[in-house]
């Protein structure tokens, strides 16, 4: 069944760390927010756990002056401009729930630390986490929602616990028309990956396609183009540069192929499409725009002001 919105479109995602936008919806993001699309992006943590790739900024790690999470803030600040996010939130207020870690079980496979930091999210109240949530829900009034797979695409405990959350407090919001996990594409993964085979000067670590966290492709429902809007999660991507490294073909011509990679060195081939499994919601319309369906599939780019 159409469904004619009667307000504004509106997007929002729920992410566990500074980078997580980006490298999971980077594209996304960018793509509607240059069609006029409000678009919020909440974020769970400060991302004080993560390995430091710069060796000057090592200091910051949170085994020595644990200052990585204020300074990932100032990197997400510059992601969210770079993708032209105009609406950011921290989950509860920033600084409210940390970073918990994880741990390498096995290749594209994270479990969580023995022991976890009091204020670590994934093992926070998950009541008043919900409670935070729908109070942002409740005043952004999405029609569309984002947030990770039950197992949060590669088992994290962040984004398991931030998937928990989400759908909990979508569940309250009669806004949302619909509920998608972002997800990534064994297919693209495999092509994206054969490509960079073929590139002379990749910097990075060339994975096995089976050990990199991917879904078939039979079980996405939604696959949105983003090639347009790659030069902006290029950028994007490199403003978390404590996190990320990031290489493209062609003396870093943008239309070359490209591939990221985090602290393990491993390269995750940049690819032109995003990909998403609908968790709740009339499909109707879906299946190459969020919003398909619900009356602005049709909305049109904007000039960037």
């Amino acid at each position: 069944m159409q469904v004619t919105l009667t307000a504004p479109p509106r997007l929002l995602l729920v992410h566990a760390h500074p980078d997580d936008e980006t490298l999971w919806t980077g594209g996304t993001i960018a793509r509607y927010a240059a069609r006029g699309v409000q678009v919020t992006v909440v974020t769970c943590t400060l991302g004080e756990e993560g390995e430091v790739i710069p060796e000057s900024l090592r200091g910051l790690a949170a085994d020595q002056a644990d200052q990585l999470g204020g300074y990932r803030v100032g990197e997400l600040r510059s992601a969210c401009a770079a993708l032209r996010v105009a609406d950011h939130r921290f989950l509860g207020g920033i600084g409210r729930w940390r970073d918990s870690g994880m741990l390498w079980e096995e290749p594209g496979r994270a479990g969580a630390l023995p022991s976890a930091h009091p204020r670590a999210f994934a093992v926070g109240d998950l009541a008043e986490q919900t409670d935070a949530l729908a109070e942002i829900l409740h005043e952004v009034r999405p029609q569309v929602v984002v947030t990770y797979a039950a197992d949060g695409g590669y088992g994290h405990p962040d984004h398991v616990r931030a998937h928990e959350v989400t759908m909990a407090a979508a569940e309250r919001v009669p806004d949302v028309l619909r509920v998608f996990h972002a997800v990534p594409s064994r297919d693209r993964i495999r092509a994206g990956l054969a490509e960079l085979a073929t590139a002379e000067a990749l910097p990075f670590e060339l994975p096995d396609p089976a050990d990199l966290a991917s879904v078939p492709d039979e079980s996405i429902t939604t696959v949105i183009d983003v090639a347009d809007h790659l030069p902006a999660k290029i950028r994007a991507l490199r403003a978390h540069g404590t996190q990320v490294r990031v290489w493209v073909d062609e003396w870093n011509n943008e239309d070359g192929p490209g591939a990221y990679a985090l602290s393990n060195g491993v390269a995750h081939p940049l690819t032109g499409t995003e990909h998403y499994v609908l968790a709740t919601g009339d499909p109707a319309g879906g299946e190459q725009d969020l919003f398909g369906g619900l009356g602005v599939s049709g909305t049109e780019p904007v000039e960037p002001r």
